[in-house]
């Protein structure tokens, strides 16, 4: 073959193709949490903000899965981290203006929908861990899981079981 250098009955166009192809799917993972966080970053507006975060917490989770797989806890911990301050960020600002999440629901329901994905992923990566390994993921998870129950009681104030005045349910 013209323009091809063969190499032990190989090529290096096959072995540039095989190294591309085992590198590539890290890269695209990489360039898509950082596209995502720039997003995420530059948005003003809380509803935008709120809709950016389902992409966001997808990619930070594929990333977190990676890093807790590969035994990187810290990493780990640290982009967790990161997607409960993102988390935090949008709940209030979602709260400060105002609206009743019942009515107008845009953000609210976005947040919510990637918090309790955010909570089943996380239960798949502590099964992978040890007792001394879970503890501060387990902690991040009680305060996700704070947050996914606030969003709920927003959302749907009029449950069946809860009297508005009391908000634990009857048993």
């Amino acid at each position: 073959m013209p323009g091809t250098f063969r190499i032990r009955g190989g090529t290096w166009g096959s072995f540039a193709a095989i190294l591309l192809a085992s590198v590539l799917p890290f890269q695209q993972q990489t360039d898509r949490l950082g596209l995502a966080r720039s997003r995420f970053e530059k948005e003003t507006d809380p509803v935008h903000k709120a809709k950016l975060i389902v992409p966001l917490g997808t990619a930070e989770f594929d990333q977190i899965e990676k890093q807790v797989a590969d035994s990187d806890l810290t990493p780990a911990l640290d982009e967790l981290h990161a997607y409960q301050s993102q988390v935090t960020l949008c709940e209030k600002a979602l709260d400060a203006r105002g609206v009743d999440p019942e009515k107008h629901s845009a953000g609210f329901k976005e947040l919510e929908i990637s918090v309790r994905e955010s909570l089943r992923r996380l239960d798949n990566v502590l099964v992978r861990l040890s007792g001394d390994d879970q503890k501060p993921f387990l902690e991040v998870r009680k305060s996700l899981d704070e947050i996914n129950r606030h969003l709920i009681r927003q959302l749907f104030p009029l449950q069946p079981g809860v009297t508005p005045d009391s908000p634990k349910p009857r048993i």
